[in-house]
């Protein structure tokens, strides 16, 4: 990696990450050696379709992987620690503590049978050892923070009492309640529609400025994080194809699989009615991920060479790298040359 990437300081680092998932006589290589950094204060998005590997990632980096799973890397540390190095008790007290995760469907990670105010204080009283009375207040506090009206009142009402953009808050501030360095939000609007998704990736923009945590945004979309990321990194087959800051990636895309997500997304300032371009084929099977490029089979710039071995990242400043045989330049000048497979 770049020598002037080295020389900061991150929130998270993590060098070569490769999980792997062992079920019925198959392995599954479903993250093939990622290296990415978070720094502290930042917003990253890791953007990539279905089965690209980012939930997993993520899930690596927190310990949360089913026993079937295996997973080496190279580095993992956190707020200067190594994680690598750390039993399953302190990772745990981690995770509940300094890292916090909220996922895409808030019905199911909510307990029917208790109240808001019970989900909220259990949290407070285990990772802040706060007595009931000072975790009631607290649980209002942090509800008040997420915009949740009449919070005394939604204490003692039930998730089935809440609409599906009022649960997506009430994660949102479970996991602001330990006041975590670090929140990784998997597919948090995925569920919702346009005008709540909207609300809420602008109350997770808010309350980051607000404290100053880091924030790891997975999403399938780009048009999501357009306004919201600092910088984006962009994951396909189970490996990191592009990553840059959000300009970048908008406004100057290296990796044609970035280019062709980009293409896909409508633009609605443009004022134009412009025609979306669907990307042609499947994703790779990562029982047996091609030996080349995993994008090879489904890329319109892709030679011979291509499907022979992973590409050599190719770095473009001191943010923005891409995973392939061609500079941005030469992918420029073919754009115009190559018309799309089928």
């Amino acid at each position: 990696m770049d020598e002037t990437l080295k020389k900061k300081e991150y929130i998270l680092s993590a060098a070569d990450i490769r999980t792997t998932f062992h079920t019925h006589g198959r392995t599954v290589q479903a993250v093939r050696g990622v290296s990415l950094h978070v720094e502290s204060g930042e917003i990253l998005a890791v953007v990539g379709e279905s089965g690209s590997g980012k939930s997993v990632l993520m899930k690596s980096v927190m310990g949360l992987m089913p026993d079937n799973a295996e997973v080496k890397a190279d580095q993992l540390t956190f707020a200067g620690e190594n994680m690598l190095f750390m039993d399953p008790e302190q990772l745990r007290k981690m995770r509940g503590k300094e890292i916090a995760m909220i996922f895409q469907d808030p019905m199911t990670a909510l307990n029917p049978l208790k109240t808001i105010g019970s989900h909220l204080m259990e949290v407070l009283k285990r990772h802040r050892g706060m007595d009931k009375e000072a975790a009631k207040k607290e649980a209002v506090a942090v509800l008040n923070q997420v915009g949740i009206p009449s919070p005394e009142k939604r204490l003692g009402q039930y998730p089935h009492e809440f609409s599906g953009g009022m649960r997506q808050r009430v994660l949102i501030a479970m996991a602001l309640c330990c006041r975590p360095k670090l929140l990784i939000a998997d597919e948090p609007t995925t569920a919702l529609d346009v005008t709540i998704q909207a609300q809420i990736l602008d109350l997770l923009k808010n309350l980051q400025e607000e404290t100053g945590m880091s924030i790891i945004l997975i999403t399938h979309d780009l048009g999501v994080v357009a306004s919201l990321s600092h910088r984006i990194a962009v994951m396909y087959g189970g490996l990191l194809m592009e990553e840059g800051t959000t300009e970048e990636i908008f406004y100057s895309p290296k990796h044609p699989y970035t280019r062709a997500l980009l293409h896909a997304v409508p633009k609605p300032q443009s004022g134009s009615k412009e025609r979306l371009e669907p990307i042609p084929g499947m994703a790779p099977s990562l029982i047996n991920p091609p030996s080349g490029c995993p994008f090879a089979e489904r890329c319109k710039f892709s030679c011979v060479n291509c499907r022979k071995e992973i590409p050599q990242y190719r770095t473009y400043s001191p943010t923005q790298r891409a995973m392939c045989i061609y500079s941005g330049e030469e992918l420029d000048h073919k754009e115009g040359e190559v018309k799309p497979h089928g």
